[in-house]
């Protein structure tokens, strides 16, 4: 048995690692490499790059392919880049535009992983004979009674489980994470310079790829001109207090650049979409302890009647839940205490301990 759980010695090994130009799944290549197996580089060109050359902090644009490039050059692996860009713009673009149309917060990069990464790509590596697909997500994926499971990364902020909560039992299985049991991301630049990668100290990307300057309105106006309609703010009383240009350009829980001049502070309590709406109120009334999920994904089995750990964003500690499953994949959520700005269109994240269970996305419906 090697190192990535397969019967085969390293050499008889095929391995197909998702490369994106960046630091990480660049370490994941050389380090496999390293150690003796067949290793195979893919990069997807996801949208038509050539506004974004030069960009810094977006993936997958054009430099970041190049640089994906010269690192499968300097290993001496194979690589090959992949057009994408009708399945992103259908899978991720486009639900990213219509989740905000829909008053809710998307969170594009779970559906890329979902949809294009680990579904798309994933069946091309298949294609290629590959016996696993590696990336550089900072998980750790154990092997227990025959299947894969999946636990936070080693460094707590790193871990990027939040966003794989919709990986299925079978991608898991196929799935490899070399980097997740280290403890720092240093350890990673430590290891592309010792290969001599060229892209050791290359920034991390923080951007949504395809909105490399937080413009995402643009991005909107751009995929669905004439969407944009404008529309009323409304205190959570019935009092008109305002007006807005676009429910896009709110979220929950947001209190700046609201327009509204108030005694006490007012925040985004909900988005009514249907009647274009803003609905404002007191922070309080951001409060929610009881939510729907829906789309769930269940990795393992939810312990009976015993608190589980949910998170609602990424940078969210977590808080003890109790979860309810209910018809057509949904369930219901119960917070230990209430929390404030439960977003519709965010991912709610189940935990055990540091094994992620699964999640859904957060709805309206009450």
């Amino acid at each position: 048995m090697n190192s990535l759980g397969i019967n085969k010695a390293p050499a008889d090994t095929r391995v197909v690692v998702a490369m994106s130009g960046g630091v990480d799944s660049s370490a994941v290549a050389a380090l496999l490499r390293e150690q003796g197996y067949e290793v195979i580089g893919i990069t997807l060109q996801l949208y038509d790059h050539g506004a974004m050359v030069n960009k810094k902090g977006a993936c997958c644009a054009g430099q970041d392919i190049h640089d994906a490039q010269r690192v499968a050059e300097t290993l001496g692996i194979p690589h090959y880049v992949l057009n994408y860009e009708s399945k992103f713009k259908e899978s991720v673009m486009d639900d990213f535009v219509d989740t905000y149309l829909a008053g809710e917060t998307p969170i594009p990069c779970i559906k890329c992983n979902q949809s294009v990464k680990f579904k798309d790509l994933l069946q091309t590596a298949r294609e290629l004979g590959a016996d696993v697909m590696a990336t550089g997500h900072y998980v750790q994926r154990k092997q227990e009674q025959g299947s894969g499971t999946m636990h936070r990364a080693a460094d707590p902020s790193r871990d990027q489980s939040y966003f794989l909560f919709a990986t299925t039992q079978e991608q898991l299985d196929f799935l490899r994470f070399p980097l997740g049991h280290l403890q720092s991301k240093e350890e990673t630049r430590a290891l592309a310079a010792r290969f001599g990668l060229q892209v050791a100290d290359k920034p991390d990307s923080q951007d949504i790829c395809f909105v490399p300057t937080g413009g995402y309105a643009k991005v909107i106006e751009k995929l669905r001109p004439g969407a944009l309609e404008s529309g009323l703010v409304v205190h959570i009383d019935g009092t008109i207090m305002g007006s807005h240009d676009g429910i896009i350009n709110y979220t929950v829980g947001q209190r700046k650049g609201l327009g509204i001049s108030n005694e006490e502070p007012l925040y985004v309590v909900k988005l009514d979409a249907a009647k274009k709406q803003v609905i404002i109120g007191p922070k309080i009334a951001l409060l929610k302890q009881s939510f729907i999920i829906r789309e769930c994904n269940w990795l393992s089995d939810l312990p009976p009647e015993e608190p589980v750990i949910v998170k609602l964003r990424s940078a969210h500690p977590g808080v003890g839940a109790t979860i309810e499953r209910l018809a057509q994949n949904r369930a219901r959520v119960t917070l230990e205490q209430p929390q404030a700005a439960v977003s519709p269109g965010q991912a709610c994240v189940v935990y055990t301990g540091d094994q992620l269970v699964g999640g859904g996305w957060i709805t309206s419906e009450e």
